[in-house]
């Protein structure tokens, strides 16, 4: 650079500031002045003024900043950058902090750019595979690159416009090829298609796609509400399944308890048809040793009418019993006791078989 120009720049800023400093203590000199003078001197109620002190400080601010204009400063804030033309051709890009700006040399600001990270939300209607109409919402997260300033600040026109369209066309074209629910599922890989799509698209305008995210999917509430129940009907069937698979091993689990319960009481009965007999046996053996001309028969056909005499009674005795009609007679007596010796002797050969 030209010491010339650059001794020339520094003495021309530092007359700016200065000017700049002066102006803005004469005038708060003279606004407070005459806010002390006048109250004082006009006694009139309609001619009293008030000024806070903030209207000052604002006032002051605007004066200092049109002369900073008037002389060439201009300022730009953090996170933001300035585009500056030349007698209307693109210049320089200003980084934050103040700047000089000779307007009589033909400069000029062109305008500021951004370069926080903005977020836009695009609602796209679409159709799924199974001729499904859903709402996708995608939030597109960018920003501007410093390094390609200018062309983010040339090349677009509309920046959300162009990231809405081509959000739309990559909706547009991967939801059809999916069913609903696979939708739900391969939402990352349709906000993966939909970010590497706008990096490519926008890197060349000097754009830069920071996320890409699905944050919403919602299909018509008659859909919603089929879906619903279509997952309610499938859990009541897994329900009723598990319910009738609990009801058979309840079922199972009786069925064997009673089978062992009969098992055991038959061989109780077994057991005590067993008793009796071997009871009867020594009774009919003690009883033909003490009388002797008697059989074993004889003493057999005693023992068992006197069961059936005391049976009768039992059955007569008993405060629940009904009425029962049994055969009564000599003949029928006999049959009763031929019954009654062919059951015992049954019982006796089954418990035998099956010790």
């Amino acid at each position: 650079a030209n010491p010339i120009n650059l001794i020339f720049t520094k003495y021309l800023l530092l007359i700016i500031f200065d000017s700049i400093t002066i102006s803005t203590y004469f005038l708060l000199h003279q606004v407070s002045f005459l806010h002390r003078l006048i109250p004082k001197y006009i006694n009139s109620p309609i001619l009293t003024i008030e000024i806070p002190i903030s209207i000052l400080h604002s006032f002051a601010s605007f004066v200092a900043s049109s002369m900073g204009n008037l002389l060439g400063c201009v300022q730009v804030d953090q996170s933001t950058v300035a585009i500056t033309e030349q007698f209307g051709k693109y210049q320089d890009v200003l980084q934050p902090g103040c700047h000089c700006l000779p307007w009589c040399f033909g400069f000029q600001l062109a305008g500021h750019l951004s370069l926080r990270v903005q977020q836009l939300d695009v609602r796209c209607e679409t159709k799924t595979k199974d001729n499904v109409f859903v709402n996708v919402v995608a939030s597109i997260q960018y920003r501007a690159l410093a390094d390609k300033a200018n062309d983010a600040f040339y090349k677009l026109s509309n920046t959300k416009g162009q990231i809405q369209a081509y959000v739309f066309d990559v909706i547009r074209a991967s939801v059809p090829k999916l069913n609903l629910d696979d939708v739900f599922e391969q939402k990352n890989e349709i906000a993966k298609a939909v970010e590497d799509e706008l990096e490519k698209a926008m890197s060349a305008y000097g754009y830069e796609i920071v996320q890409t995210l699905i944050v919403d999917i919602e299909p018509d509430e008659n859909v919603k509400r089929a879906m619903n129940e279509i997952n309610a009907a499938a859990r009541l069937r897994v329900a009723a399944n598990e319910k009738a698979e609990a009801e058979k091993i309840l079922q199972i689990k009786r069925a064997e308890g009673e089978a062992e319960s009969k098992y055991l009481s038959g061989l109780g009965i077994a057991r005590q048809r067993q008793a009796i007999v071997d009871g009867l046996r020594d009774s009919v053996l003690g009883f033909s040793v003490n009388v002797p001309g008697t059989s074993a028969k004889d003493v057999m056909d005693m023992v068992l009418l006197t069961q059936y005499f005391d049976t009768m009674k039992e059955i007569g005795a008993s405060s629940k019993s009904s009425a029962v009609f049994l055969p009564h007679g000599p003949g029928a007596v006999r049959d009763v006791a031929s019954q009654i010796r062919d059951g015992l002797l049954q019982a006796s050969c089954g418990y035998v078989w099956r010790v």
